[in-house]
């Protein structure tokens, strides 16, 4: 069950993490909303507490009763507004939370104190410390231990007090008790379940937001392998070229687009030459890296429209769209330049490596990759035949040899 994960257990009596950790990260995420509704709410019940004033004047007139009224509601007035703007501008942490638990306890001390000062009027207060303990529970965001232990003070202090000043009989202060506890009991069932709710959906959407994470690590991961299962497809694993298969899928296009826009078309066949004395002096890992070595200088020298793939072996194809005749021929020189600057060291100091190339070339003609392969590789065996080391072209039948 994902809520039961360990992190994740809410605390059956205080309604936090049971991980410290867990709780500290919960309260630093809605830590801005608390100020703003701490901050609105302690201010409008200090103005509430600040305006029963008018109702001790009417109760007792100017007399020193009322002046201590008035002095203790001023002060408790002022010292919740301040908190609240303390609150309000960032003064509290999760390191200092007595700051949002001092509002409580000063409402909670005046309204304590209004009972000797104003004890005939024992019946309405009581009305008050009820709602006063259900606006520490519901109004006023706290901690629930914060709140259940500021409630606990307000409730013990007013049943003493009214036991001491207002002469409350052992019957009536009985019932009094069960009506504070009822009070209590209520508001802390009703916070810890408020408190309880509201970490169960932190952790429901957390755990919705680690479960997008892994699924978009998943789906990156996918992506990472049918990226390297389409490498794989399409190059070949020694040179990193184009393999033969994707080559003839990228070059078929190529020449149906050139014919459809009536334009030339020309393909090389590369051959490594003396590619088996290389292997047979060397060894064959060295063959490889003469391989790839012609590999990389035959892609530099091409242009960015022209494609180059492995044919097999130590031959190479290369397809130039809109290429003519005479086009493709100084590229194939160049490539060919290129091949013979090849510097190689150690071992392979002494080899100069060439290569021999077969240049074909279509115009409007209708002729199909296969057969343009198959005229390019007959230039390529006469290149061969005259002695290697060179570039022979076809076009439109015509022989042209360096």
């Amino acid at each position: 069950m994902p809520l039961q994960k360990k992190q994740y257990r809410v605390h059956g009596l205080t309604g936090q993490f049971c991980d410290a950790s867990r709780e500290l990260m919960y309260r630093r995420s809605v830590q801005d909303s608390v100020k703003e509704e701490f901050s609105i709410a302690v201010s409008v019940a200090a103005s509430v507490y600040g305006m029963f004033a008018i109702a001790d004047y009417y109760l007792l007139g100017l007399t020193n009763a009322f002046y201590l009224l008035l002095t203790m509601r001023v002060v408790v007035v002022s010292l919740c507004l301040l908190v609240a703007y303390l609150v309000r501008r960032g003064g509290v942490s999760d390191d200092r939370p007595w700051l949002q638990a001092v509002p409580l306890w000063l409402f909670a001390t005046g309204i304590i104190l209004i009972v000797p000062l104003r004890p005939e009027s024992l019946s309405t207060q009581i009305t008050a410390v009820v709602v006063a303990t259900m606006a520490f529970y519901l109004l006023i965001p706290n901690r629930l231990t914060v709140v259940a232990a500021a409630s606990l003070y307000l409730n013990i202090g007013f049943l003493v007090a009214a036991v001491l000043f207002a002469n409350l009989a052992p019957v009536p202060t009985l019932l009094l008790s069960l009506l504070l506890i009822m009070g209590m009991v209520v508001g802390f069932c009703a916070l810890l379940r408020l408190e309880t709710l509201q970490r169960r959906q932190y952790a429901l959407l957390h755990e919705e937001r680690d479960r997008n994470h892994q699924l978009h690590q998943e789906i990156a991961h996918r992506q990472s392998l049918e990226e390297q299962l389409r490498v794989l497809a399409e190059r070949d694993a020694l040179t990193n070229l184009n393999n033969r298969g994707h080559f003839m899928s990228m070059a078929k296009k190529l020449l149906h687009r050139s014919q459809a826009d009536q334009a030339p078309f020309s393909l090389f066949m590369i051959d490594v030459d003396h590619f088996k004395h290389i292997n047979d002096t060397w060894g064959h890992s060295h063959g490889d890296w003469v391989l790839i070595r012609i590999a990389e200088v035959c892609a530099e020298a091409l242009r960015p429209s022209d494609v180059i793939g492995r044919f097999g072996g130590e031959e190479f194809v290369v397809a130039l769209p809109h290429t003519h005749s005479a086009d493709a021929q100084r590229v194939a020189e160049r490539l060919k330049q290129r091949v013979a600057m090849l510097s190689f060291t150690d071992e392979l100091s002494e080899l100069t490596p060439s290569v021999t190339i077969g240049v074909a070339t279509t115009g409007n003609e209708d002729v199909d990759l296969d057969a343009l392969i198959k005229r390019a590789d007959e230039m390529l065996y006469a290149g061969k035949r005259a002695g290697r080391d060179r570039v022979v072209v076809c076009s439109d039948g015509i022989h042209n040899r360096e």
